[in-house]
């Protein structure tokens, strides 16, 4: 019974800030939209059970690989990395935190889009033919894990994070996750906006809109939030225009169930093809 209040109270939340984002993001995309179309766009409703879903689960799920991740880092790195991090002031550890999380999702993310079983699962997310901040929310919950667990390693193995911690970093991966998850949001968005040279130090739609797009040069943008990643990777592709297209060329069964059991699917029943790379270049 007490589990069931829990879980009732824990849907109330997510309503509460489901609300909360429909209140800021469908005014501005309607006055500063990059792509006009419906506001009930294809695939939204497995998008909004894609929000509760991974609001939920990928978090129970993630404890136990961050326990294993603890109790490793905890005897393979040496003490003293854990006694400097520590003599770190607090806007240090955090700032530490926040761009080796980032370091640590730019390489699982770019592993999902070039390791074909990775990708099954990836291939989820990209699917969205029109993009809108809740298009952050479509993701098969093993591809969650798997790339916040990514992020979570340097963080741990920093003792930023984790029972290692010894000035309080255990809150660390909290924000990092949090920070990921809100601007997330933000960058799916079909916002037509630009940070001029700021675009250079974080991340915009514009920059995320080519991670989707269908056209162009795929397989580059994988940052989050810091894009000069992708500089210092030679992943960073970021034109004038915006994409035309987005998606991908295999067909996504639009059911959720279907989707969830898409990347468990026999591989020549379950490949998702990605667009052709194409001789576009930029940056």
């Amino acid at each position: 019974m007490a589990q069931l209040v829990a879980i009732l109270l824990s849907l109330l939340k997510l309503s509460l800030w489901l609300t909360i984002l429909v209140v800021i993001f469908v005014p501005l995309e309607y006055f500063f939209a990059v792509h006009s179309h419906k506001a009930l766009r294809k695939g939204i409703g497995a998008d909004l059970c894609y929000y509760f879903l991974n609001s939920l689960l990928p978090a129970a799920i993630l404890s136990v690989p961050a326990a294993i991740l603890g109790w490793s880092v905890q005897h393979i790195i040496p003490g003293e990395l854990f006694a400097l991090t520590a003599s770190l002031p607090l806007w240090a550890r955090a700032l530490l935190g926040l761009v080796a999380g980032e370091v640590g999702y730019y390489w699982g993310h770019r592993w999902s889009h070039q390791i074909p079983f990775l990708w099954r699962f990836h291939s989820v997310h990209h699917s969205a033919e029109e993009l809108d901040f809740l298009v952050n929310t479509r993701a098969h919950p093993l591809d969650m894990v798997f790339s916040r667990t990514c992020a979570l390693v340097p963080i741990y193995v920093l003792g930023l994070g984790g029972p290692t911690s010894a000035t309080g970093g255990s809150s660390l991966p909290v924000l990092v996750t949090l920070v990921g998850t809100v601007w997330g949001f933000f960058i799916h968005a079909n916002l037509k906006w630009s940070f001029g040279p700021l675009e250079w130090l974080i991340s915009t739609p514009k920059f995320h809109h080519w991670h989707h797009t269908k056209t162009g040069l795929i397989d580059h943008n994988y940052s989050s939030t810091l894009p000069w990643l992708d500089r210092i990777f030679g992943t960073h592709n970021l034109p004038k225009e915006w994409p035309e297209s987005y998606g991908i060329d295999a067909t996504m069964p639009p059911a959720l169930i279907d989707q969830l059991m898409y990347p468990l699917m026999p591989e020549d029943a379950s490949a998702a093809e990605k667009p052709a790379h194409s001789a576009i270049d930029s940056d």
